[in-house]
């Protein structure tokens, strides 16, 4: 139960994301797609929260895990939940500022 809550509160395990990016993981942005245009990760894909759904045969074809990311975590969090019940491996990296930190 304690393990369970540590991982719903953020404070499980950390997910190595430059290790997963190595292993040829997917980068992909959730933002709509002015916020894409705006400025986002170099070699991210945008697939927008609405758009999620349809991509999920296409996502799953490439058998690889899938890193999320939006503006604050929100959207990519969903986004992963809609992922992981498709049964793709996937990550929610939270925010454009903490994916670019977490990959320094």
């Amino acid at each position: 139960m304690l393990d369970f809550l540590k991982a719903l509160l953020g404070f499980g395990p950390k997910t190595d994301y430059s290790l997963l990016k190595a292993q040829g993981a997917i980068i992909v942005d959730v933002r709509t797609p002015q916020e894409f245009r705006d400025d986002h990760l170099k070699g991210a894909v945008n697939i927008p929260l609405d758009r999620i759904r349809h991509e999920v045969a296409a996502l799953k074809k490439k058998q690889k895990p899938v890193i999320l990311y939006c503006r604050s975590g929100n959207r990519s969090g969903i986004a992963k939940s809609i992922l992981r019940a498709a049964g793709i491996e996937a990550y929610n990296a939270g925010s454009l500022g903490a994916i670019r930190k977490a990959l320094q």
